[in-house]
C-alpha cells in the first residue's frame, strides 16, 4: 500500500502546485481571476486528499489525527468552493482572492507542521 499511497501524495503535491501557481500568475497578470490551473488544482487537492485519509498505513503512530484530517478536509473544501464558484467571473474581489491563496498557504502548513 505504501506505492499507492506516495503516488496519492505525489498526485496531491501537484494539485497543490497548480492551486499556488496558477495564483501566483494572476497576482502578477493584475488581472485577478480564477483561472482553470486554480480550479483543477483545488478539485485534485480535494480528491487526493479524501484517498490520503483512508488508512492506507496499517493503524498505530503511522496514521494522522483524526482533528487534524478534519481541518484539512474543512479547508480544502472551502479552497474548492472559493475557486469552482468564481470560476466564471472576469474579476474575482482582491479580499476573496487572497483569503484563497491564504487559506491554501494555512492548509500546508497544517500539513507540515501538524504531528
Amino acid at each position: 500500500m505504501e506505492p499507492l499511497r506516495l503516488i496519492l501524495l505525489y498526485a496531491h503535491l501537484i494539485g497543490f502546485a497548480l492551486l499556488l501557481g496558477g495564483a501566483v500568475t494572476q497576482y502578477i497578470s493584475k488581472h485577478i481571476r480564477i483561472n482553470s490551473a486554480m480550479v483543477w488544482g483545488a478539485t485534485i487537492q480535494v480528491l487526493t486528499g479524501i484517498a490520503l485519509a483512508a488508512p492506507l498505513r496499517g493503524g498505530g503512530d503511522a496514521e494522522p489525527a483524526p482533528a487534524k484530517l478534519v481541518v484539512k478536509a474543512v479547508i480544502g473544501i472551502a479552497i474548492f468552493v472559493m475557486a469552482f464558484f468564481s470560476r466564471k467571473r472576469e474579476v474575482v474581489n482582491t479580499g476573496h482572492f487572497t483569503a484563497l491563496v491564504g487559506l491554501t498557504l494555512v492548509n500546508a502548513a497544517v500539513a507540515v507542521f501538524w504531528r
